[in-house]
């Protein structure tokens, strides 16, 4: 069975960035140190962070003093604010183009846009949008609501970092018709652009793809998406374990590929267990 491994797999440059800050702040600081909320999507890595003495803290309330790592999907503006006003240290390991979504989805406010995200609402990268929380900033997740949206003069759309390039021009395709001016920003990562890219010309390749990485990854889950598309036999896993030696049955040629939270440990582990099924 030959087997074929993304080079696009594993930690993405924002994941990297977080984990590294994360790491550094404890063993620098002598107090807890906190994450509010997952540091990424990805059980096994959260569950290694704890392991090492990062808590994970789902309200503010939880936190009475040490230090405060905000996760790399974000926080909503409010709980930022809070937090500050708490007085706690905050290390900010937010992802880069997180904040820019940010960024640009203020500035439209500010420019009398209606703004748009196309994502996924309950997403914490969306949640941390300016103006999501209140409604003032609109959340589509699919053509449906698109077409939908009730007709206004100026609408400013940014993506979820992670959507995929084809479901963004679908929805915006159909927006076009929803206003009189649309602005648009390709907000979408290009690490995330460039691994479905490259798992999709694997899955062309292959009989079978194995996708791994957190069940809550949004990213992993639309590399699964894109595969399944393809037309070829895709299974989501998080871990070695869950692999079926009745799915390898006359298969010869298998894809791996993996989000960009996913551990290269984990990695390791489904590669040293699919090689030892198909010696």
């Amino acid at each position: 069975m030959e087997i074929i491994l993304s080079k696009e797999a594993g930690f993405c440059f924002g994941v990297k960035r977080a984990l590294e800050l994360t790491l550094k702040t404890l063993a620098n600081e002598k107090g807890h140190v906190y994450t509010m909320g997952p540091l990424i999507h990805n059980p096994q890595a959260v569950e290694d962070l704890k392991n090492k003495g990062v808590l994970v803290a789902e309200s503010l309330d939880e936190i009475k003093s040490g230090v405060v790592v905000l996760r790399s999907h974000g926080v909503p503006p409010k709980l930022y604010q809070q937090i500050l006003d708490t007085g706690l240290k905050i290390v900010d390991a937010v992802c880069p183009n997180v904040k820019l979504v940010q960024k640009l989805v203020a500035q439209l406010k500010q420019n009398g846009y209606t703004v748009v995200v196309v994502g996924e609402k309950n997403h914490p990268e969306v949640m941390s949008v300016p103006g999501i929380v209140e409604g003032e900033t609109l959340v589509i997740e699919n053509i449906e609501q698109a077409a939908g949206l009730p007709w206004v003069k100026r609408l400013g759309v940014v993506a979820q970092t992670t959507q995929t390039c084809e479901h963004f021009r679908k929805i915006i395709s159909v927006l076009l018709h929803r206003t009189f001016e649309l602005r648009t920003y390709h907000t979408i990562c290009e690490a995330a652009e460039k691994r479905q890219q490259n798992s999709l010309d694997i899955a062309k390749q292959v009989n079978m793809m194995l996708v791994i990485g957190g069940k809550n990854s949004a990213n992993t889950s639309r590399l699964a998406q894109v595969c399944a598309m393809s037309g070829c036999t895709t299974h989501h896993i998080e871990t070695a374990a869950e692999i079926q030696s009745e799915w390898l049955k006359g298969i010869e040629k298998i894809g791996i590929t993996a989000g960009a939270s996913t551990p290269p440990w984990i990695i390791d582990e489904v590669m040293d267990k699919l090689t030892a099924i198909s010696l």
